[in-house]
């Protein structure tokens, strides 16, 4: 038998009830290349599955060789998969006696247990080695026996992200998991510092890889079933090979070859979404970032976000922190991506932004956030429309301006009250306007079961999804919405059939009182939906209800 090797995965690139569902990274796949080129059998396991299972420890231990890939660099919280704790990477780490233990990924910057705390960066106890860099790079150094430097080099790595895609189908959720596609890396801001928090500058100036390399991968996953996609891991999407320049203008064409080329290597996927995307750029370049946009929406599944990092509507912070985007510019931004992606389809906006507000950054005060609320209910009340809002504190990395100045701590109330205010006056509205009731969600998969059942589509920023019923983890239903809470919606399944639903899930209906219900559930079952008209009246969802 030949020598075998783990991957430990540790590594969520967004907290999941914010960001993406059941992931895998580039790490992980590229690391699966490079085992596969060194002859070695290749496992593939997250701490999720350890956290329920411990004896999965044994698993470990009985590998040649254990990588771990672990931290993170966005706070928030999770729902499903959650990022290994410092404690847990640790535990780990002592309790492998065999193998030879690597770790890399964004651990090397240091770690934090949650936003508004600074990142330590310390030795991890328990593990042979530290993958520096890329760890792709950095494992198959360390298997030649040469200097372990691990330099970003996708000449080298691109390759094992096609050799490496068969790992996929080892992840809990396949099918049903969420392949991030790295375009680039690198910013094209950090020529000028980059932004005061942002680790993207470490990386240097952009690089990019390859419409034929990038295209070659999503056809290795997708010959191992992979169905979902998210063309993310880069600051800014419209940029793709824009070239030189701290706001380079976008080039339509490379962005429209790159979606069709993905298309025709995926012919039947059921998810192509994007992540980052900078307002400043679109603000700077409007007739291109149209064309680039409008490339995207016509080869992308609709329900996509544009992730704006928008941080602040205070421009004495923007200047502070030398951020992209002053709030006049991100409003221009958020017109023209509600111009091209606000159209709908099968009653779905086809992309809208996504705001990032990241708070105790230099130069914050109680004003800052006055401004950050008049900017929202300045959306709001323009009838744009926004995706989501995500508020966190900075989470400052060693090495960044932000570790040395910042907020942190001196405006805690008021951040409080900031998320309050944008949860009740704005997200609600917002939700509402955005999926009025009746609203049909295709293909949602359940992740947590109980009295309420929550899930999600896949996707970028998938909306949270209630279901009043036991449903078991797994499932995949399509739901209508019926009402809406502050960060998520309350759906029924559908056809919503009457003579089947429980009281408890009944109530949720539109239109229908509390002696309704009860009129209802005496006189079913009804044979025709007038009969049932007659007892409960009309209701915003009728056309989705069946006998």
């Amino acid at each position: 038998m030949g020598a075998e090797a783990v991957i430990l995965d540790g590594y969520v690139d967004e907290p999941a009830c914010l960001g993406v569902p059941p992931y895998i990274s580039p790490y992980i796949r590229t690391v699966a290349g490079v085992f596969v080129e060194h002859g070695y059998s290749v496992r593939y396991l997250t701490i999720d599955q350890i956290r329920t299972d411990p004896a999965h420890i044994n698993t470990l231990n009985a590998a040649d060789i254990v990588v771990m890939i672990a931290g993170a660099t966005v706070p928030g919280k999770y729902l499903g998969g959650t990022p290994a704790t410092l404690t847990e990477i640790q535990q780990v780490g002592l309790a492998l006696s065999h193998p030879k233990k690597l770790i890399g990924g964004p651990i090397r910057f240091g770690y934090a247990p949650e936003g508004g705390q600074k990142a330590i960066r310390q030795a991890i106890g328990g593990f042979d080695a530290l993958l520096p860099g890329e760890p792709a790079t950095a494992l198959d150094e360390y298997l030649n026996g040469s200097r372990v430097e691990g330099n970003l080099d996708y000449a080298r790595t691109d390759p094992w992200s096609v050799s490496g895609s068969t790992i996929i189908r080892q992840h809990p959720d396949y099918p049903f998991v969420m392949c991030e596609l790295e375009t680039a890396r690198g910013c094209s801001h950090g020529a000028a510092g980059g932004c005061s928090f942002c680790t993207e500058p470490f990386y240097g100036s952009p690089k990019y890889r390859s419409i034929g390399s990038i295209t070659a991968e999503v056809a290795a996953l997708y010959r191992e079933g992979a169905r979902h996609f998210r063309v993310g891991r880069q600051p800014d999407i419209l940029a793709y090979g824009a070239g030189e320049g701290e706001f380079p203008s976008p080039r339509p064409e490379l962005v429209e070859n790159l979606f069709s080329s993905i298309r025709s290597a995926a012919p039947e996927l059921k998810t192509l979404h994007i992540d980052n995307t900078n307002p400043a750029t679109i603000a700077r370049h409007e007739d291109a970032a149209r064309e680039a946009l409008r490339s995207i929406v016509r080869y992308h599944t609709t329900g996509d976000v544009a992730a704006f990092g928008m941080e602040t509507a205070d421009p004495a912070v923007v200047a502070a922190n030398n951020l992209k985007a002053l709030p006049d510019e991100v409003f221009r931004a958020i017109e023209i991506v509600n111009e091209v992606g606000g159209v709908r389809r099968d009653g779905i906006p086809e992309l809208l932004p996504g705001l990032n507000f990241v708070c105790g950054l230099e130069g914050e005060t109680s004003r800052t956030y006055d401004l950050n609320e008049q900017f929202l209910s300045r959306v709001l009340e323009s009838g744009l429309a926004v995706r989501r809002i995500n508020i966190r504190q900075v989470m400052p990395f060693p090495g960044t301006p932000a570790y040395l100045k910042n907020t942190l701590g001196k405006n805690e109330r008021r951040f409080r009250a900031f998320k309050e205010f944008v949860r009740e006056k704005i997200d609600y509205p917002m939700l509402r306007r955005l999926f009025p009731q009746g609203t049909v969600f295709r293909d949602v998969r359940i992740e947590a079961s109980g009295e309420i059942s929550f899930g999600r589509q896949m996707g970028s920023y998938p909306l949270l999804i209630g279901i009043p019923l036991l449903l078991a983890v797994k499932t995949v239903l399509d739901v209508a919405v019926v009402d809406w809470g502050m960060r998520s919606v309350t759906a029924l399944p559908v056809p919503i059939r009457i003579n089947e639903l429980p009281a408890s899930a009944l109530k949720w209906l539109p239109g229908i009182s509390k002696k309704a219900v009860a009129g209802i559930i005496a006189k079913r079952p009804f044979k025709t939906p007038e009969e049932f008209r007659r007892v409960a009246g009309d209701s915003a969802v009728e056309s989705l209800i069946r006998i």
